[in-house]
């Protein structure tokens, strides 16, 4: 078994979840909803699974300014220091870079798993297993080692990893690359050759190889505050982050990282994985009721209607005749009807729309 003294753990939560709009808003993004009405929100969802196996205080959450109240609201175990609040949005390496510095001026010696707040995990023991196996991995090998699915229908709202080599461990392969959102034939060629897998998104490194792999990459931000060669107090980190921090670049895990280390290893997971982020990916993975309709929460007579998913107020009725295939959700002061298949560019571009037309408060 790993050491578990040395794992930790970072959430990313920093999104504005904006792929499911209206229901996820910009003061309130997806992570901080209960989303499904279970009485946890996603990103306590997300607490909750890793703390079953990191205790609290090695889980950090990467977040916005923003929406550190909200973290501190619904996670109020968490030490306030564990809380990463970034003073400007600059997607994923930015915050794991933090993330990886934290965790090394605690403890060289650590692993660290990397998790999106915005996940559904359906078989929560092999969840487990999986991640306390990909430590043990991580902490004898100089390896990034991703975690990926096997994909159940062509997706192209996913990220696809294509398996290169195998290697001596079970379910573990070198990675032959990395494909974000393809469009739909070629989703359909990668789910057919069984050579790629679904990129969940998390992924795993021991601090001491994850922080060289930064080097290599991110401008100097983080490493002129380590080369300043004395201890510095949790506090004063945090003030050097708000300051320096918007010099990084706006750059993601997976193509600043990932796509450019030769030590990438994939592990097949089978936990029964969901990205919560769009809501055609939602309708696909969530149990369809009469007509392959997926009403979430809501009050609804469906009549001669089929395929749709629907998400609207707890104190709303909705009657819907004749629709097939579309999004029907409704919250405050915006309702979005929208044909559901690829939504992602539809809603983005809804979103420009009525932010330009009727202004900040729709969005």
């Amino acid at each position: 078994m790993a050491n578990n003294h040395n794992n930790y753990c970072v959430i990313l939560a920093g999104g504005k979840g904006r792929r499911l709009w209206p229901c996820s808003r910009e003061k309130q993004p997806k992570q901080f909803l209960d989303f499904f009405s279970t009485g946890r929100t996603l990103l306590q969802s997300t607490f909750d699974r890793i703390t079953k196996i990191i205790p609290p205080e090695r889980v950090l959450i990467s977040t916005n300014q923003e929406y550190q109240h909200l973290v501190k609201e619904q996670l109020p175990e968490l030490p306030d220091l564990n809380i990463l609040a970034e003073p400007i949005y600059r997607n994923t390496a930015p915050s794991v870079a933090w993330a990886c510095h934290w965790v090394y001026a605690r403890d060289p010696e650590a692993n660290l798993l990397v998790v999106p707040s915005d996940q559904a995990v359906f078989k929560e023991e092999v969840f487990q297993q999986n991640m306390l196996k990909g430590l043990e991995l991580v902490e004898k090998f100089d390896h990034l080692l991703t975690m990926g699915v096997k994909p159940s229908r062509p997706e192209p709202g996913y990220g696809y990893v294509q398996l290169g080599d195998k290697t001596d461990q079970d379910d573990v392969w070198r990675v032959k690359s990395f494909t974000e959102k393809p469009d739909r034939e070629f989703a359909k060629m990668f789910m057919e050759s069984g050579e790629f897998l679904w990129n969940t998104g998390i992924f795993l490194s021991n601090v001491k190889y994850l922080r060289s792999c930064m080097w290599k990459v991110l401008p100097v931000v983080i490493r002129t505050l380590e080369d300043e060669g004395h201890d510095h107090t949790p506090e004063e980190e945090h003030a050097y982050i708000q300051e320096n921090f918007p010099s990084y670049p706006n750059l993601s895990i997976d193509y600043g990282i990932l796509e450019k280390n030769e030590n990438v290893y994939v592990m097949k997971c089978d936990f029964g994985w969901a990205d919560l982020g769009m809501w055609h990916s939602i309708y696909e993975s969530w149990a369809k009721g009469e007509g392959d309709n997926v009403v979430i929460d809501s009050k609804v007579v469906l009549d001669d209607s089929k395929g749709n998913i629907i998400k609207l107020p707890a104190d709303h009725v909705g009657v819907i005749n004749g629709l097939e295939n579309f999004i029907v959700a409704e919250k405050d002061n915006v309702l979005l009807i929208c044909r559901k298949e690829d939504s992602s560019a539809l809603v983005r571009k809804y979103i420009s729309e009525v932010q330009i037309r009727f202004g900040e408060e729709f969005i």
